[in-house]
């Protein structure tokens, strides 16, 4: 698991600000937060692909560069994914990308939920290095469920899971459930879900804030 705030640096400016209830009153900055995190993990995380050696031509003459020798498989959870997903695919801009809709559905019992999906839409996973991208890791249980959805188009041959903010429990029910080989990208681990399954101290609803108050 790499976690970007282990190491000092300007990512941790990005997440004061995603967490600071005044800043997240303008909502575009938190879009914008969110995407240059996304930015930030996606080129720690291009550091573990593979690479193969091309030559360049330039007016002077010729340079061998090292260039990623197949391109990831990017997947965002809407809503709340889009902006972080963003960041992603300001670095990987040559890769595929497909879509899923997942939300807390309502239950009788006002502290538990079911996750719901609502819409998937994506290329083939087979044999694919599939990053996908979700800003809370809180419970896992969408992460999860999204998975198991998403393998019914193939079997991937690596998963990476990329969050701007993680809780304990969720890595750990990942780490249980997960019965693939799987990477953790993530800049902060936070300390704890509250009884509401929202990680604290977290930064709140990151849909809403993103994108507004949904009914």
């Amino acid at each position: 698991m790499f976690v970007l705030n282990k190491t000092n640096s300007i990512a941790n400016h990005f997440l004061a600000e995603i967490r600071d209830k005044n800043i997240q009153l303008d909502s575009m900055r938190f879009r914008k937060n969110l995407e240059r995190l996304g930015s930030l993990l996606a080129y720690e995380l291009s550091k573990s692909l593979s690479y193969r050696t091309e030559t360049v031509h330039t007016p002077l003459g010729s340079a061998d560069i090292q260039l990623i020798s197949s391109q990831p498989l990017l997947i965002p959870i809407m809503r709340a994914g889009i902006p972080f997903y963003q960041g992603v695919l300001n670095y990987f801009d040559h890769a595929d990308s497909g879509f899923i809709g997942a939300y807390r559905g309502k239950s009788d019992d006002n502290n538990d939920f079911e996750i719901q999906l609502d819409y998937v839409a994506t290329p083939s996973l087979e044999g694919r290095r599939l990053i996908l991208i979700d800003p809370m890791l809180a419970t896992g249980k969408s992460i999860l469920k999204t998975l198991r959805a998403l393998r019914q188009n193939g079997e991937p041959d690596h998963v990476d899971i990329m969050c701007a903010i993680a809780s304990p429990e969720g890595i750990a029910y990942l780490r249980e459930h997960i019965d693939l080989k799987f990477d953790l990208w993530v800049a902060a681990v936070d300390e704890e879900l509250n009884n509401k399954a929202y990680i604290v101290p977290g930064l709140g609803d990151a849909g809403d804030l993103a994108f507004g108050q949904k009914l």
